[in-house]
């Protein structure tokens, strides 16, 4: 884990360093993470995700590791799972 992960979990969850293993927070996610998270969900790649978004690839990159931060996880596959399982995909 970097440190900025460290600093976003902390951040989030000071008591524990992360989150309840039972629940994503997925109303902590920013608009941007939700989208990208949304694009990963129908299976798109870091550079087709950066190209629709008119970003680049290490942006994509970077929201996803501050979305797995906040979830808890540590794969997209994870992420994207998390949001299914508590009911707030969309």
């Amino acid at each position: 884990m970097s440190a900025s992960d460290f600093r976003v979990r902390f951040a989030l969850y000071p008591s524990a360093g992360g989150p309840p293993l039972d629940e994503a927070p997925a109303s902590a996610l920013t608009a941007r993470e939700r989208e990208i998270l949304d694009l990963v969900a129908e299976g798109r790649t870091n550079k087709e995700i950066a190209a629709q978004l008119w970003i680049s690839p290490g942006t994509v990159r970077r929201h996803l590791e501050n979305t797995y931060a906040k979830l808890g996880v540590h794969t997209r596959t994870a992420a994207v799972a998390r949001l299914r399982r508590t009911g707030t995909a969309r």
